[in-house]
């Protein structure tokens, strides 16, 4: 697939601000510091599409991104730390609830998850709460520069065998390293293939 166009088209703190055409959308969330926005712009060849910070939980709003007018990528908010007073954290948790949960065209959800460090809590009761939710998903571990490419199997294979303790089975996953510039074309191949 080749990105001839990638703009943003919503920042909203709520469901009510998103786009009301109907374009397929692959959502982006995961643990703050996770590389995100890194991926984002990766994928869609635009250095600062998405805003990239040193600081953790720096996206507090549903970011809409419109890729060659006929898909959407959506950056969620990280879960996790962030700073901010505790109501908003919890306001912004809402939205994306919402959107998971109620988002009309939501084709699926890509969950980032560190490749580079053992399994973490919050990243198991998120993929638990997402399984419960009418929703597709895989996960796509980052940093995998880290990681190298003879452990991908044996990363995978760990955290599959504790997703599968925390009730859920193993999506299908990806190996992706913003730094590195490896994992899009996969990625992309991957949403090509869901656009149908």
């Amino acid at each position: 697939m080749i990105i001839k166009s990638a703009e943003i088209e919503a920042s909203t703190p709520t469901l009510q601000g998103a786009p009301k055409d109907a374009l397929p959308e692959f959502a982006f969330i995961g643990r703050s510091n996770v590389g995100k926005s890194s991926l984002v712009n990766l994928l869609a060849q635009r250095r600062e599409l998405a805003l990239v910070s040193a600081t953790p939980g720096k996206t507090r709003l549903l970011n809409f991104f419109r890729i060659n007018n006929d898909w959407r990528i959506v950056d969620l908010p990280g879960y996790g730390f962030a700073k901010g007073a505790k109501g908003e954290r919890a306001d912004f948790n809402v939205a994306v609830a919402d959107y998971l949960e109620r988002g009309a065209n939501v084709t699926c959800v890509f969950v980032l998850v560190d490749g580079s460090i053992p399994p973490q809590r919050l990243d198991l009761e998120f993929l638990r709460w997402l399984d419960g939710c009418d929703v597709p998903f895989v996960v796509v571990f980052t940093k995998a520069d880290k990681v190298g490419r003879g452990r991908y199997k044996q990363v995978a294979e760990q955290f599959g065998r504790e997703l599968a303790a925390a009730g859920v089975a193993m999506p299908e996953h990806f190996f992706v390293s913003a730094t590195k510039r490896e994992g899009r074309e996969e990625l992309l191949k991957f949403i090509e293939a869901q656009l149908g």
